[in-house]
């Protein structure tokens, strides 16, 4: 897996991250994602969140279609809460974008994170894509930048790319630092491919791989207004993989992207995945793991690097899944702690003093089995969504 490239790394599209002024720090803040074909599918899965932000109705419409031009993507200002007069913010910005490519308002999707509930500055918006536009390349540095400029509280940018045997690839940019869970969370994701694809065959690919990935790390338990995942096929390559062969490699860029996330989240110190085995049914596997990972009281104890099985015990036991506390296992980094209604090893045993934390629940009511992604609660946490507004 190559993280040096990302959306400009397959053939077929261009990028720009610039400073638009959005940010008062003077940081990039807008960023602008071109197909240049000779295809123009495109695909997209959104926040299941009641609460949705003007740019998301506007993609999920324009998204219908399952071709896309371009995508333009602002930080500084999530454009949500913000009624009629934000959606109109929307679809002046896509207008823009479709003004200086030379396509229709239809063939843009926009993307917007930041802070709840406050109008973006429109005329530094408008400016911005104009001067993105002029700044479009299909460098590795253009698609960094590009990846830059979706970053809110994020530390670093966050990018994949690999190529197929075949000599098709795919390449995406992930931001979001905290609000993740599943159903994504302020979290927003272009992936690009230069496959030869439909984009029936591209929804259905997007929503076997965001599935298992996005929608299997859980941070803090909140579900954000504006979470996006599109993706973009140019059919530049040439080359038109199977179906199966497609979806794997799309599943596996964007697991990559997932663990950078969960590395980023915000004030993580404890990188941690919590494996439900012989569950009932795989749903009952993911809820069962996603019950531990928001659990407040394990989430402090893996800060504290304490192996405090009981607290998982109690956080699973809630679970509404088919679980007998007679026959479950629980094991922290190799070592059996629970077994069959009653400790197992001492809970000494158990190193956690590393940053990677392996939770294995062993239900053993099934066949079913799904990891859930996770990271611990600290002092940096609470202190940074504590003057997230300020």
């Amino acid at each position: 897996m190559n993280r040096t490239k990302g959306v400009t790394g397959p053939r077929g599209f261009r990028a720009a991250g610039i400073a638009a002024g959005i940010k008062e720090s003077g940081a990039l803040d807008l960023t602008l994602v071109v197909n240049d074909g000779p295809q123009d599918a495109a695909a997209g899965v959104f926040t299941t969140n009641k609460v949705k932000a003007a740019p998301v109705l506007w993609s999920q419409q324009v998204i219908q279609s399952r071709r896309l031009t371009a995508v333009v993507l602002n930080s500084g200002g999530a454009n949500a809460c913000t009624g009629p007069e934000g959606f109109q913010d929307t679809h002046a910005t896509a207008e823009k974008v479709a003004e200086v490519l030379g396509v229709g308002a239809v063939d843009v999707a926009v993307c917007s994170t930041g802070l709840i509930g406050e109008r973006l500055p429109m005329d530094k918006v408008l400016t911005g894509v104009e001067n993105a536009a002029k700044e479009l390349d299909s460098s590795v540095e253009a698609g960094l930048n590009a990846a830059t400029g979706v970053m809110t509280t994020d530390s670093r940018p966050k990018q994949s790319w690999k190529a197929s045997e075949q000599g098709w690839s795919v390449g995406g940019f992930v931001k979001g630092a905290g609000m993740l869970a599943p159903n994504m969370a302020t979290m927003l994701s272009v992936i690009t491919t230069d496959a030869k694809i439909s984009g029936e065959q591209l929804d259905k690919a997007l929503r076997l791989a965001t599935g298992s990935t996005f929608d299997r790390l859980d941070v803090d338990g909140g579900t954000s207004t504006n979470d996006t995942v599109l993706v973009l096929a140019s059919g530049a390559s040439g080359i038109e993989p199977s179906f199966e062969d497609f979806a794997a490699l799309l599943t596996e860029v964007s697991a990559d992207l997932v663990k950078q996330l969960q590395g980023d989240a915000e004030g993580v110190t404890k990188e941690i995945s919590i494996t439900v085995k012989q569950a009932a049914t795989e749903a009952e596997a993911v809820h069962v793991g996603r019950t531990v990972a928001e659990d407040n009281l394990v989430k402090t104890a893996l800060f504290g690097s304490d192996p405090n099985w009981g607290r998982i015990a109690m956080a699973l036991g809630r679970a509404d899944a088919e679980i007998d506390p007679d026959v479950l296992q629980i094991l922290i980094n190799g070592v059996s702690l629970y077994r069959n209604g009653t400790r197992d090893r001492d809970r000494s045993e158990a190193d956690l003093s590393g940053r990677e934390i392996e939770i294995v629940i062993d239900l053993n009511v099934g066949d079913a089995e799904a990891t859930v992604l996770t990271t611990d609660l600290s002092h940096g946490y609470v202190e940074e969504n504590s003057a997230y507004s300020s």
